[in-house]
């Protein structure tokens, strides 16, 4: 008897007839096209931040605006732990598409929201706080974005390509950034700062409009996953789901969280906070500062499948020891090149430092997937991947700043990169090989 069919004859009398399967790479199209602009929205900020300093953090220091900037970009990333839940709950609960199609809409109502708003200059402190409160309405929605991408995907692929496939998610969480990058490295060689500062710098925010309404509209063309839609006839879906993780599963959570903490601190350390470095610290234009980001992303982009690719081929572990374990060796190296100044040494250390990143992220999800039972995977991803964002992530462009301020050198950010490549290291040895698995149902 199929599985499909043994589900169906177990099923409760109300159970719906199980969806033709669709094709994995629709699946991934919509996966991918909302994380882009999911990651386009969320990022946009990270990348105008000194020009959010100028505008909504007045102060007679610049390195107390930029601070307070950073300090709000970090704000919303505490908010994600709740956002995670929330919508993993619905994910869990309702199902895949429907939390998915809510994490979309709700951040691109804040974006453009963000592109809306008043000044400091007009509102006074009145502006800060609603754009503080925008922050928070994005870190809401980016905490049930990634975690359900990723098990929709996992989901619906072939346990062959299952690594490659998912890996292909997070390309968009590199795209989206890319894309701000972009944004940024054009309105700073187009126009002048001032220019920038009276009307220019809300473009990259009202441009979330026509990106999210690309990426609702292909998302309201799925249909759920076959694993949720097995779970929905079977009658198992839990009432609590995050109640469920933890009591069954609270020990794979705290691994997920270990390991999650290179492809989050040194994805912000990487990419958000070296496009500050690079001009603040070390004294390259914008220009500069964004051309080397957006070679670093795009690089990142091409190792992600790649990584994926070897995940499938050789394992999980192999990936994560190989990624985690070049960036506690480069670490220091790299930025070490990129203050020394020139263009090249600039963009060779920071591509050097997101490539080995991306190495560990085609591997990272995949793996969360598979170390959880299908009824808590959406709650599962979600809640493991936003609390290591919330504790090194979010907070990883203002500790690095800090960092530099306190100790005046300039070399102190490779510390924090680092440290979170070892703990992913120690973390490998403590999940098991899932390559090749079916995933699990109960």
């Amino acid at each position: 008897m199929s599985d499909d069919l043994a589900v169906l004859v177990a099923a409760p009398p109300h159970a719906k007839p199980l969806a033709h399967k669709q094709s994995p790479a629709k699946v991934i199209r919509a996966a991918v096209v909302g994380t882009v602009v999911e990651y386009y929205d969320f990022g946009i900020f990270g990348y105008m931040a000194t020009t959010m300093a100028a505008l909504f953090f007045v102060s007679g220091n610049p390195t107390a605006s930029l601070l307070g900037t950073f300090a709000t970009f970090a704000v919303a990333f505490f908010i994600r732990i709740p956002g995670g839940i929330f919508f993993g709950h619905i994910g869990d609960r309702y199902g895949r598409k429907t939390s998915l199609s809510w994490t979309i809409l709700l951040m691109v109502a804040a974006t453009a929201g963000m592109g809306l708003l008043p000044t400091y200059y007009t509102l006074g402190a009145w502006a800060t706080a609603i754009l503080v409160l925008g922050r928070c309405v994005q870190g809401l929605a980016a905490g049930g974005e990634v975690g359900g991408a990723n098990a929709m995907v996992a989901e619906s692929a072939p346990a062959r390509w299952r690594a490659t496939q998912t890996s292909m998610v997070n390309t968009g969480t590199y795209l989206g950034s890319l894309c701000a990058s972009l944004m940024a490295l054009a309105i700073t060689s187009f126009f002048d700062e001032q220019t920038i500062l009276d009307w220019v710098w809300r473009i990259p925010f009202l441009l979330s409009v026509v990106l999210g309404g690309i990426g609702i509209w292909i998302r309201s063309q799925l249909d759920d996953t076959p694993e949720f839609e097995k779970l929905e006839n079977s009658g198992e879906k839990q009432e609590v789901p995050i109640r469920e993780l933890i009591s069954t599963s609270g020990g794979t959570l705290v691994k997920i969280i270990f390991l999650g903490a290179m492809i989050t601190a040194g994805y912000y350390i990487g990419s958000v906070y070296t496009a500050t470095y690079l001009k603040t610290t070390v004294g390259h234009s914008s220009q500069v500062a964004f051309l080397s980001t957006a070679v670093a992303l795009i690089l990142g982009i091409i190792t992600l499948p790649l990584a994926g690719w070897a995940s499938d081929t050789w394992g999980r572990k192999p990936v994560l020891f190989t990624g985690s374990a070049a960036g506690i060796v480069l670490g220091l190296p790299m930025f070490m090149m990129m203050s020394g100044g020139s263009v090249w040494e600039a963009i060779v250390g920071q591509s050097t430092l997101f490539i080995c990143v991306s190495v560990v992220n085609g591997a990272s999800f995949v793996t969360y997937a598979e170390l959880l039972k299908t009824s808590v995977r959406y709650s599962g991803i979600a809640l493991g991947n936003n609390t290591t964002v919330t504790l090194l992530g979010g907070t990883a462009p203002f500790i690095a700043t800090y960092l530099i301020s306190v100790t005046g050198n300039p070399l102190a950010p490779a510390g924090y990169y680092v440290l979170a490549a070892a703990l992913t290291f120690g973390a490998v040895f403590f999940i098991e090989e899932t390559k090749g698995i079916a995933l699990k149902s109960v």
